[in-house]
């Protein structure tokens, strides 16, 4: 195995598109997950052209869910809160992957070494990165599969 971003990347990913609504996008994680056989936490978003526009993931529904303010209201636990996530995600369904997506993506090149791999999935604290050539995303690297082969490194595979 080489040391590189491509040795690690899935070449095969799901997308979605900005116009896309979050229930859509939901669905289509649900889909991911079966169709992959692993938990789906995050896409990439890519626009008509399948240039990259952004990420949408589990933490940007998260915080579009959670109440904006508990910093002004005081603790969460504090709140009455009967209702409040119904309410929240009855509103979210509808909104786009566009309004809430992650825009400033860090992105490697396919050649781009597994060290930097990790160092900036530490600094950056991702767990995915696209792998983008000529620009186009021609992959993504997960922070399992890059466990995964320092774990058979260590092994000594």
């Amino acid at each position: 195995m080489g040391e590189t971003a491509r040795e690690v990347m899935d070449s095969i990913f799901f997308t979605l598109r900005p116009t896309q609504t979050i229930a859509e996008a939901v669905k289509l994680f649900k889909e991911a997950s079966e169709a992959s056989g692993r938990r789906v936490f995050g896409m990439i978003v890519v626009d008509e052209a399948g240039k990259l526009a952004g990420m949408l993931s589990v933490y940007d529904i998260f915080l579009l869910v959670r109440p904006k303010h508990t910093h002004i209201w005081g603790e969460m636990r504090d709140l009455d809160l009967s209702g409040l996530l119904e309410a929240a995600c009855r509103r979210a369904r509808n909104l786009r992957v566009g309004d809430i997506m992650t825009t400033e993506v860090i992105t490697v090149a396919p050649d781009t070494h597994l060290l930097l791999v990790i160092d900036i999935m530490i600094k950056k604290h991702v767990r995915r990165l696209p792998v983008v050539e000529d620009g186009r995303v021609v992959g993504i690297v997960y922070l399992s599969q890059v466990f995964q082969h320092i774990q058979d490194k260590l092994m000594g595979r």
